[in-house]
Parts: structure tokens; sequence; C-alpha cells
């Protein structure tokens, strides 16, 4: 009968002996991480220090669009808000070619788009 290895806890996602908690199923993001052409072999403790960095990166931009809702006066978390959650906020540039803010937010209370003229 076969046993568990040591890191078989870990891949599995869930609770590990040796680091704790995982919100992210490891062998998920083994699985992405080789779907690169480059990379040949994958140590067991890369998808751990991914998995961690992944949840904090979920959890800054969770609760930076947290505040925008609570900003504008409301319970429910809106697209618009984690759209000017990355755009305010200067780490997350690197998203903000993928967020667009909605159209309707960028209406004035008459109804039409308001747009600068230069003369």
């Amino acid at each position: 009968m076969r046993q568990s290895g040591v890191y078989s806890g870990m891949l599995s996602g869930g609770i590990s002996g040796k680091t704790g908690p995982h919100s992210l199923p490891l062998a998920r993001i083994k699985k992405i991480m080789k779907k690169s052409g480059d990379v040949k072999m994958i140590s067991g403790e890369a998808p751990i220090l991914f998995s961690k960095a992944c949840e904090l990166f979920i959890e800054e931009i969770a609760v930076r669009s947290w505040m925008k809702t609570l900003q504008g006066k409301r319970r429910t978390l809106h697209k618009e808000d984690v759209a000017c959650a990355v755009i305010e906020t200067d780490i997350f540039d690197f998203l903000v070619d993928t967020v667009v803010p909605d159209q309707s937010s960028a209406k004035s209370s008459d109804g039409e788009n308001n747009k600068r003229v230069i003369s």
C-alpha cells in the first residue's frame, strides 16, 4: 500500500503541518506554472510561495475595493468599486489596462456624457 509523502498534504490544499492553511489549491498553481514551456521542474516550495503571494494580492485588492464600497455608502461590492481601487492605487498600475470603468458612472446627472472641449 502506498504511503503519502512529505509534500502530499501541501499539494492538495487545506492544512499542512509544514506550511499552515492554504486557500488556493497548490496542484492547480503547479499546473499553471507548468503551462510555461520553459519550466521543466518545480520545487515543492514554489507553489506554496505563489499561493501565499496570491492570497496577499487578493486580500489587498478586496480591502481597497471594500473601502470604495463603504465610501459610496453601500454594503454591496460592485465591479466599479474594484475598478476604482485599481485605478487609484499605484501598486495596481499593471491592471489599469485590464479594468475598464463603467460607462454609466461617466454620465452626468442629465444623462449626457461629460466631454471636455479644448478651445
